[in-house]
């Protein structure tokens, strides 16, 4: 896509005077890094703040007596054990299993749920769930991601910087809940998620309303050494907590169960897409398994590089990078299961070299939770 058809988040303007490098993101024109650094942006969310314009994300809701019902016909979690006001993560699967997205599902009440889908597969995900529409069912989908602006409050400072701007009491938003409320006199849904691996929330409202919140969080966070981030830092810090990116360690033809995602698969609730074929794989035991790995020489592994074993071709990395909080380079991968073990050494091959790894636990970094 050319750079003149790029799709603009409402704060592309704001990103451009903040000196962020914008890049094709998915078709969406993104700032990949400001001038402090990714380096910088990864560690002020890690140890401070840092605030992250999501708005290429898409929002789809879903309304009717038979919201549920179809939305779990769609996922692979249980969207009737979510209480109002809850949300959780999941899995858009194909009748092979393979996953046509991963999301977070947002329950507004028993008949309003909130599809939360990547930039990148927005347009795929809306015609996949309109396609699964039955004419007996009282569902109505509506795509309101052109409504929306997304901006993520993320780092051990982020309660303290969101609460001087709403009178909700955040505090009492517990992790993967929600409420609704005004944030700088601006309606808003407040959800106590993220990407990072650290607390924090993000805050969805009318796009218009974008730049004020984005100028009003950078303004209380400035006491605080709040930084914008960009993709790459957003990339970094959810490779360190262990979190899947869609199109490296799920896609079409990769199941959640070999990207680790078994506990949001849940095998007991209604039949849902690709139930059959996870259930089969499930029973034959898996081909391959997501690994995470620490780098033993000097080198860093990118997604696509191949994975070896006593010299014989064992997998491929799905995700590679520098982690800056941890100062290792880390990535994840997929092997055979008999390679997957804790301490299996593995072989990178960095562009013709052969360089050591081990597979290690993930997530590489989890932080101490209070909520």
């Amino acid at each position: 896509m050319s750079k003149t058809n790029l799709k603009k988040t409402p704060l592309n303007h704001v990103h451009r005077e903040l000196g962020g490098k914008m890049v094709d993101f998915g078709g969406w024109d993104m700032p990949v890094q400001y001038p402090a650094g990714v380096i910088e942006e990864h560690l002020a969310t890690r140890t401070r703040a840092g605030l992250f314009d999501v708005s290429h994300m898409g929002e789809i809701f879903v309304e009717g007596t038979d919201a549920i019902r179809f939305v779990n016909r769609l996922t692979t979690n249980d969207v009737s054990k979510l209480e109002n006001g809850q949300a959780h993560y999941s899995v858009f699967t194909n009748k092979q299993g393979g996953a046509v997205d991963d999301l977070l599902v947002y329950r507004i009440g028993p008949g309003k749920l909130l599809l939360v889908v990547n930039a990148g597969t927005t347009d795929k995900d809306w015609e996949w769930i309109q396609s699964h529409v039955d004419e007996d069912e009282d569902v109505t989908i509506r795509n309101a991601s052109d409504e929306y602006c997304q901006i993520a409050i993320q780092g051990p400072a982020a309660q303290s910087i969101l609460q001087t701007m709403t009178e909700t009491d955040l505090s009492q938003i517990k992790y993967y809940w929600f409420t609704f409320g005004e944030v700088a006199g601006v309606d808003a849904i407040i959800s106590r998620t993220g990407y990072t691996g650290e607390d924090g929330f993000e805050v969805y409202a009318a796009s218009e309303h974008a730049e004020a919140l984005w100028r009003q969080m950078t303004e209380a966070g400035a006491d605080h050494g709040i930084l914008p981030c960009g993709l790459a830092a957003r990339n970094t810090l959810r490779l360190e907590a262990g979190m899947s990116l869609y199109g490296h360690e799920l896609s079409d033809d990769i199941t959640p169960l070999e990207a680790n995602l078994g506990w949001i698969t849940k095998f007991d609730q209604e039949e849902f897409i690709g139930r059959e074929a996870l259930s089969d794989l499930k029973a034959a035991g898996l081909k391959r398994k997501l690994v995470g790995f620490e780098m033993r020489e000097p080198g860093i592994a990118r997604d696509g590089f191949e994975v070896e074993v006593d010299g014989k071709q064992a997998g491929y990395v799905t995700s590679g990078s520098p982690a800056p909080f941890l100062k290792k380079n880390i990535g994840l991968a997929f092997v055979p299961p008999e390679f997957a073990k804790l301490g299996q050494e593995l072989k990178i091959n960095i562009r013709g070299k052969l360089v050591s790894a081990m597979v290690v636990p993930t997530p590489f970094y989890k932080r101490e939770r209070s909520i």
